[in-house]
């Protein structure tokens, strides 16, 4: 037997001989002290453990010493013993060094070392790898060089994120950004919130010490309180001085005011008071004439003979200009939209009484929406404040009938009126002066004024005798009519950058006119088409709401085609028989439109469903327009002459 395999016995010894399985591993030490780990399987009975006996021999020690062990055997026996385990006799293996870092290259970083001026270099945003580890200071460094060559204004299409280029988010506080922004409207200067200096007016920043709108010295305060009061009473001292000397030389002839004023009686002095008496003989007699004129006026030609009013306006705010010297109808300073999206008023904010009968139209203040104006049927005009004490502040007299449709001009300085009694009226917002009347002798339906700057003094207006008629308003007369209806026309909305304006009309049909030229390029007329008597432009200018009489909203097109959108229908409000006004969140995100019942419907522009519904006026809601800057309150009016605020 081999000297190495006379471990096999022990083995054996611990086999069970009625195991059909086993597995046996055994530590034994082998010939000179070396310890062997041996594993063998076995299947079946004992009998055939010869053919079916497997071992798998693993040493704690390489092949090479088993070579070892035969190689000392075989040697001469006065040969010097050497110990297996010793580090000489183990074969020397190197091996390869391996690093999980990824592979860096340096060269850049080792040109950074040596130019210093590297380190100023901004990285250019449009590269996907950087080959060197940069300093906070060159990832966050504004992009500079030479303009791109392709882009229009120096800046590539990937890194624009507004239409005016690349704007990078800056969080400031509300209240240092106003205060900031109104120092720079009072004083001209202010921070620079991205470096510790100031813009601006350097004279005046020196002049009041850098100081804000917010944080004025009191002692600063009181001394400019007193200088103007002092310049007040000296500014009186000299008006009643001048007023003085020439009262003292006027008082004495009494063909001047200052002897009039001095010398005048009350109306009712010397009369007695009391209860007037019976008509003489000769009043009777003329109170008989009197009634009897105006009896034949009545039913003279015509059927009816429209009364003549006297244009007139009243105040109703404490004073017409603040102690800036502003007038009441500027809009704020800060004045800014409060965010970006709109969304659905739940509850009721304010309610505007004042007109005695139905209100007809409501519209806001341009741009800014800080003042609402109502036409109203009891033949008046009223504007009220919307964000301050929500009270009247001027009513305007000027109609005999009901107001049917009101329109302000771009900067809210003026606005037209259009009355059943046949007239349009211009009118001064401020003053409530009426600039200039307009009549045709036929009644206005609708008012508007082209939306172009330098175009300001175009009158459109559509009449109950199927015309439109086109009027200059700083000489009055008519430039040009457009007659294609042939029903009383209701709407006139302009589109395609007020080049073309489309009209609606009783006739069940929409028209599409090229501005100054009096043909029709665009009939649209279907048999399933109603009336539309109101038509709202969306704020994206590519899609018109309009109103139909079979109680649904039609979305049409306004490109060339003018295409009906069948994809987009709002339905479920009643609004046959009314002209209820449809309109659109400045967002664009949703439609909205009073009905016959009462209510407000808003509807998801997108998934045309209703979103939510509000009840608001007892009776029909007529008219609903969004505010232009407050993104999540509507005004809404209705023939119960209310205006609700939402």
């Amino acid at each position: 037997m081999n000297p190495n395999f006379q471990f096999l016995p022990q083995i054996w010894n611990s086999l069970n001989p009625h195991q059909t399985q086993s597995v046996v591993s055994k530590n034994l030490r082998v010939g000179d002290g070396t310890d062997a780990v041996f594993i063998f399987s076995f299947k079946g009975q004992w009998s055939n453990f010869k053919s079916f006996i497997f071992f798998q021999l693993t040493f704690t020690t390489t092949m090479d010493l088993l070579n070892q062990y035969s190689d000392n055997n075989n040697s001469d026996p006065g040969s010097p013993t050497q110990n297996p385990n010793s580090p000489e006799n183990s074969p020397t293996r190197l091996l390869p060094s391996r690093s999980a870092a990824p592979k860096v290259d340096d060269t850049m970083l080792a040109l950074t070392v040596a130019d210093p001026k590297t380190l100023s270099k901004p990285i250019d945003p449009t590269q996907h790898l950087v080959a060197f580890n940069p300093t906070y200071d060159q990832l966050w460094a504004p992009i500079q060089g030479p303009s791109h060559p392709y882009a229009k204004d120096g800046l590539a299409q990937g890194m624009r994120n507004h239409k005016l280029g690349f704007v990078e988010d800056a969080n400031i506080e509300p209240f240092l950004f106003d205060e900031q922004h109104n120092t720079f409207l009072k004083f001209g200067y202010a921070a620079d919130p991205s470096a510790s200096n100031y813009i601006g007016d350097f004279d005046a920043l020196q002049k009041n010490n850098a100081a804000s709108v917010y944080n004025i010295p009191h002692r600063e305060q009181k001394k400019r309180k007193i200088e103007s009061l002092k310049k007040k009473e000296e500014n009186d001292d000299e008006e009643d001085k001048n007023n003085n000397d020439e009262e003292g030389v006027e008082i004495e002839n009494p063909a001047s005011e200052a002897w009039l004023l001095k010398n005048k009686k009350s109306p009712w002095a010397g009369k007695k008071e009391g209860l007037q008496g019976e008509l003489t003989e000769d009043q009777k007699k003329y109170a008989e004439e009197h009634a009897k004129k105006k009896g034949e006026e009545k039913s003279g030609f015509g059927g009816e003979k429209v009364e003549a009013v006297k244009d007139k306006s009243t105040f109703h705010g404490k004073e017409e200009r603040d102690y800036q010297g502003r007038s009441w109808i500027a809009p704020p300073k800060d004045a800014k939209a409060s965010n970006d999206h709109c969304y659905i008023p739940k509850r009721l904010v304010h309610t505007w009484s004042g007109h005695t009968k139905g209100v007809s139209a409501i519209r806001f203040f341009p741009n800014s929406g800080h003042l609402i104006l109502s036409a109203g049927m009891d033949t008046k005009v009223k504007i009220w404040d919307v964000f301050n004490t929500g009270k009247c502040m001027r009513t305007y007299m000027g109609h005999s009938k009901a107001v049917r449709d009101i329109c302000f001009t771009n900067d809210g300085t003026k606005f037209l009126s259009a009355g059943y009694d046949k007239n349009i009226k211009y009118w001064d917002t401020e003053t409530g002066q009426v600039i200039s009347t307009f009549s045709t002798g036929k009644i206005p339906y609708v008012v508007k004024l082209n939306p172009d700057e330098d175009k300001q003094n175009v009158l459109l207006a559509g009449m109950s005798d199927k015309k439109i008629v086109q009027w200059d308003m700083n000489t009055g007369q008519i430039t040009q009519e457009y007659d294609q209806h042939l029903g009383a026309v209701n709407t006139i909305t302009f589109v395609d950058n007020n080049r073309r304006f489309v009209t609606s009309s009783d006739d069940k049909s929409l028209r599409v006119w090229e501005y100054g030229i009096p043909v029709v390029i665009k009939y649209i007329s279907e048999p399933h088409m109603h009336s539309m008597p109101s038509i709202s432009l969306h704020p994206n200018a590519n899609w018109l709401a309009a109103q139909s009489l079979d109680n649904q909203i039609l979305i049409y097109s306004t490109r060339e085609k003018f295409q009906l959108n069948k994809k987009k229908r709002f339905a479920g409000h009643i609004v046959a028989g009314y002209a209820c006004q449809v309109n659109f969140s400045p967002d664009g995100r949703f439609v909205m439109s009073g009905d016959g019942e009462g209510k407000c419907w808003f509807w998801d522009w997108k998934s045309c469903k209703v979103f939510r519904t509000l009840k608001c006026h007892e009776g029909v809601t007529i008219g609903c327009q969004w505010h232009p800057l407050e993104q999540s309150k509507v005004a809404t009016c209705g023939w119960d002459g209310l205006i609700k605020y939402w």
